[in-house]
């Protein structure tokens, strides 16, 4: 199988799923996987883990089905196997009441991460919307996100987009979770 051969979408069902991808190590490796096939040796190296770390983490990516070997080739005797992700996309499901969002947590740590310097950009806007215009918006952030998605090129340095809409827990309620 090759990475062109890959499966349009994977829904994350299983507990050993969400455990794998609950962990931002995991979560950057997929990262990692998302435009090429690598092997554990290229993994570690474009991030600055050790070889026995990357290969610990892609295991339990690939036990869990998230990724998959999709060539190998003999090297001094030795098989070096490439992996890429099972899916051209990696559906999460909605978290429920109360549980941390998992994606969310992951673009936060990459933001964190990533230089302050011009090429990022950050929004937080409040607003009110009718349920017509919430489900407008939605789709409309979607629609971007695909168009954009369309455009990647490999060769072109990581971008990542995140982007929550949401209605905030009523008033009464989140100051009662304060407390």
């Amino acid at each position: 199988m090759t990475a062109d051969d890959l499966p349009e979408t994977l829904h994350v069902t299983t507990d050993a799923q969400l455990r794998a991808v609950s962990n931002l190590t995991r979560h950057r490796i997929m990262a990692v996987l998302r435009f090429e096939p690598a092997t554990i040796t290229q993994i570690a190296e474009r991030m600055g883990l050790a070889k026995g770390s990357s290969s610990y983490h892609v295991r339990l990516l690939e036990r869990a089905g998230l990724v998959k070997v999709v060539r190998t080739r003999k090297v001094r005797g030795v098989t070096e196997r490439y992996y890429a992700m099972a899916a051209r996309a990696i559906v999460l499901p909605d978290p429920g009441t109360g549980q941390p969002d998992v994606l969310m947590r992951h673009a936060v740590a990459d933001l964190e991460a990533a230089p302050a310097d011009d090429e990022r950009q950050v929004r937080m806007a409040h607003l009110r919307l009718t349920g017509e215009q919430f489900a407008e918006l939605g789709a409309r952030l979607d629609a971007l996100a695909d168009e954009y998605q369309e455009l990647s090129d490999p060769s072109l340095p990581d971008a990542s987009l995140a982007f929550a809409l949401f209605r905030p827990a009523p008033r009464e309620q989140a100051a009662g979770d304060a407390e």
